[in-house]
C-alpha cells in the first residue's frame, strides 16, 4: 500500500527567497487563507467530513492531502509547520504539544531496544531525565562533553543510531563543537539531532553544520510571549533515511527523504498523541512574526547585562558566550556571527544567598520559563536541577548558587539599574 505524507502544506519544501521576518509575515496569505485573512484562522474542529467517502480513504492513505482527525493535525497547525520549515530551511516539520513531546516522541519513534544514543553531557534537565527513562527501555545512552568532537567520536559504537545535543547549553551556556560533530556524523552516516531552542532560527541554522533533524521548543523564543506551549521537529533533508535501519517497512515505499518525518508523524504524533492545540499553534505562529526583531533586542541586552555582571565584586563568575572569558567564545563568534543568544548564568560570591538576591530584584521575574519578552531569573540547583542531585549537578559544572537569567526586551538601562540596586541591598 502506498503511504504518503499527511499534510502537504507542512511537509513540502518552503524556499525562503526573502528574509526571516518578511517570510513569516506573508507565509499564511501566500499559502491561501479563508476570506483573504492575513493569518490562518484557528480551526478547532476534531473531525473532518467528506462528501465522497473515497476522498476520506485517500486522506487516510495519504494519496491525497487532507485531514482526518485532529490528533494527527489540522490546518492551523499545518500553517505553523510551514513557518518553522521555512525558518529552519528544511523539507518538513511536525509540531507537538510541547518541546519535550517533540523530543520524546521523536526518539521513541526512531530508536529501538539495543540501539545506542550519544548525548551531550550539558543537556536541559528534563531532556536528561527523559533520556534516563529511555535507557530503562533498552536504549543505551552515553553522555559526553560535546564541546569536544573527539569525545563524541570516542563514544560511538556500531549500534549508535544518533547524536543529540543543544546549540547552546542550558544553563551554563557551553557551545558544542557543532561543525566538528556534524562532519563526524556525516562521515559515519549517523543521524545528527540538534536542539536549537536556546539559539533559535534567528541566531543559527543547524542545517549549516549537517544536522538531519532540528528540534525547537516553540514555547520559548519563537513564540516569545509566554502564552502557548509547543514543540517542533524539522527534517533538514540532509540525512539519508534509506540507510536508517529502523524505518518501518510500510513507510519504505516513500521516497527516502520523506521516510523519517513520516515515521515521526505516524508513530510519534498520531500513535502517542502529543498534539498541539490549534489555539496554541495560532499564538505561536503570530508570535513568530516578530522573532528576528525581538532577538536583536534580546542579544544586545544580554551582552550588556553580562558585561555589567562580570564587573561586579558581588559576582564570582558569569557564563555567557559573548564574554571573551567564555571557553567557547571564539567558536560562538564564528558560528553565530557575533551574536551570542539571550541566556546567561552567574554565581554570586560566597556569603550572598541566591534566593535573597533574586527576591531583591524588581523587574526580573522569578520564573522557570525561557525566551519570554520579560527578563526571568531562577536559582537553578534547588529548582529545575533539584531532581538531578548534587553529584550530577557537579558533573555538569552547575554550582549550588548558580542563577540563570533569560534576558528579555526591557530597556537595558532599567535592567542594569535593577541589578545594581539588588547588589547594593
Amino acid at each position: 500500500m502506498k503511504i504518503t505524507l499527511l499534510n502537504k502544506i507542512s511537509t513540502m519544501t518552503t524556499p525562503r527567497k526573502n528574509g526571516i521576518t518578511t517570510t513569516l509575515l506573508h507565509s499564511d496569505r501566500r499559502s491561501g487563507t479563508e476570506h483573504g485573512a492575513l493569518h490562518k484562522p484557528i480551526h478547532p474542529s476534531v473531525a473532518y467530513g467528506y462528501n465522497d467517502s473515497r476522498d476520506l480513504v485517500a486522506a487516510f492513505q495519504g494519496t491525497k492531502p487532507g485531514y482526518t482527525y485532529g490528533r494527527s493535525g489540522n490546518p492551523t497547525t499545518a500553517a505553523l509547520e510551514a513557518k518553522i520549515t521555512a525558518l529552519e530551511q528544511g523539507i518538513g516539520t511536525v509540531c507537538f504539544a510541547t518541546g519535550m513531546a517533540a523530543i520524546g516522541h521523536t526518539l521513541l519513534s526512531l530508536l529501538r531496544e539495543g540501539d545506542h544514543l550519544v548525548a551531550s553531557r550539558y543537556l536541559f534537565g528534563n531532556t536528561s531525565s527523559f533520556l534516563d527513562t529511555l535507557s530503562q527501555h533498552g536504549v543505551a545512552v552515553d553522555y559526553v562533553d560535546a564541546t569536544d568532537a573527539a569525545q563524541v567520536e570516542a563514544a560511538l559504537k556500531p549500534e549508535t543510531r544518533a547524536v543529540f545535543l543543544e546549540t547552546i547549553a542550558n544553563p551554563r551556556t557551553q557551545v558544542a563543537d557543532l561543525a566538528g560533530i556534524g562532519t563526524l556524523c556525516a562521515q559515519r552516516g549517523i543521524l545528527y539531532i540538534v536542539d536549537n531552542t536556546m539559539g533559535s532560527p534567528a541566531l543559527f541554522n543547524p542545517k549549516s553544520v549537517g544536522a538531519g533533524l532540528v528540534m525547537n521548543s516553540l514555547t520559548k523564543y519563537i513564540c516569545g510571549h509566554g502564552n502557548a506551549l509547543g514543540g517542533a521537529i524539522t527534517d533538514t533533508g540532509l540525512f539519508d533515511w534509506a540507510s536508517y535501519p529502523n524505518i518501518f517497512a510500510g513507510y519504505r515505499s516513500l521516497k527516502p527523504a520523506a521516510q523519517g518525518l513520516n515515521q515521526i508523524r505516524k508513530k510519534g504524533l498520531r500513535d502517542m498523541g502529543g498534539t498541539i492545540a490549534p489555539e496554541a499553534a495560532h499564538h505561536i505562529a503570530v508570535g513568530s512574526e516578530t522573532l528576528a526583531l525581538r532577538m536583536d533586542r534580546i542579544w544586545s541586552n544580554a551582552l550588556t547585562l553580562a558585561r555589567f555582571l562580570d564587573g561586579q565584586p558581588q559576582v564570582k563568575r558569569v557564563d555567557y558566550p559573548g564574554l571573551a572569558s567564555h571557553p567557547q567564545h571564539a567558536r560562538a563568534a564564528e558560528l553565530f556571527g557575533g551574536r551570542f543568544g539571550g541566556l546567561l548564568s552567574f554565581e554570586p560570591v560566597a556569603g550572598i544567598d541566591s534566593l535573597d538576591l533574586l527576591n531583591r530584584l524588581d523587574l526580573v521575574v522569578s520564573s522557570t520559563h525561557l525566551g519570554d519578552n520579560r527578563t526571568l531569573g531562577i536559582a537553578v540547583a534547588p529548582t529545575i536541577y533539584f531532581e538531578m542531585g548534587p553529584a550530577r549537578r557537579a558533573e555538569q559544572g552547575i554550582a549550588e548558587s548558580l542563577i540563570r537569567i533569560s534576558v528579555g526586551i526591557e530597556d537595558v538601562a532599567d535592567l542594569v539599574a535593577d541589578f545594581s540596586q539588588a547588589f547594593a541591598g
